[in-house]
């Protein structure tokens, strides 16, 4: 079993406790787990940062600088090209796998040999506040994650075959929605196994992605270039619409986000993120608020 954890190393103590979940987990074989850094090709800090954990589990930790592209992706990558095990599991550097995580995941997998992809669900964690975001599926088809993100199935969750070969995909601008866009790849060799239970516990607060509003957008775009069936499904394709729509908004493009609030209403006239999008746009609400709000129910825009 061999794990990947990409970090920047500012994040000592969350990183830490990323290893530690990693290592703590009941597997019946050995657990490799990869440290990736991003951002240059010293790795003393985050060394340091692990080196009382893994001394303490004795367990098998490398600590390598990032070999692909810089970001997210190019990590994840670096990190798969250095492992030789059957199975690949990757965590965020700011999330922590709970007791029982690994096993319940590659017993789901063993039930069914002809799939190569398992999630779980997860409990989103927001200063205070834990959520449990639950799929209420134990099979992800692609016709799932074209209607629905479906946030429970999250990079920090995913475990699968190597022999798979399933890479991220490093265009992917800013790192934005590249793990969606593997999920919706692995669910269209075969519907993602799911382990319905919060196994992970994901961290909200700690980074800057969800208001990297730019970046965002690039990202949706990418994504809507890439998937063209994202936009066969009328309430997934407003989901997008109202997403693009609030970031716009974000901005202070006006035009832009009612543009896409439009669309959204078009597509399907229940969408809330196109009525929100023109609140935040008309200074009704700061996007900040709207997703702090969002944050303490375990949920995103």
């Amino acid at each position: 079993m061999g794990i990947v954890i990409p970090t920047r190393g500012d994040r000592p103590e969350l990183l830490a406790a990323a290893v530690a979940g990693a290592l703590d987990q009941e597997y019946g074989r050995r657990i490799q787990v990869v440290v990736v850094v991003d951002g240059g090709d010293d790795v003393t800090g985050p060394a340091e940062q692990i080196a009382d954990v893994v001394a303490a589990t004795r367990g098998s930790v490398r600590v390598i600088p990032n070999r692909g592209t810089p970001g997210l992706p190019g990590a994840r990558n670096t990190g798969i090209d250095e492992l030789d095990t059957d199975l690949v599991a990757f965590c965020d550097d700011d999330d922590l796998w709970l007791p029982g995580k690994l096993a319940a995941q590659v017993e789901a997998l063993a039930e069914e040999p002809e799939a190569d992809f398992a999630s779980c669900s997860i409990e989103v964690e927001y200063g205070s506040r834990r959520v449990a975001r639950l799929a209420g599926v134990e099979r992800v088809t692609r016709a799932d994650l074209t209607r629905s993100r479906m946030v429970m199935v999250h990079s920090s969750t995913f475990l699968f075959r190597t022999a798979a070969a399933y890479r991220v995909d490093e265009s992917a601008p800013g790192g934005q929605n590249e793990d969606w866009d593997l999920a919706l790849r692995a669910a269209g060799r075969h519907p993602i196994v799911h382990v319905d239970r919060p196994l992970v516990r994901v961290r909200w607060g700690g980074s800057g992605y969800a208001t990297r509003w730019a970046d965002r957008i690039a990202g949706l775009e990418w994504m809507l270039a890439r998937h063209a069936d994202l936009e066969t499904d009328p309430r997934g394709a407003a989901r997008i619409y109202g997403q693009m729509a609030f970031h716009h908004a974000a901005l202070g493009h006006r035009r832009d986000a009612g543009r896409w609030a439009w669309k959204a209403f078009s597509a399907h006239r229940g969408e809330p993120r196109a009525a929100v999008a023109l609140a935040v746009a008309t200074g009704l609400v700061s996007a900040h608020t709207v997703l702090g709000l969002l944050h303490t129910r375990g949920r995103g825009i």
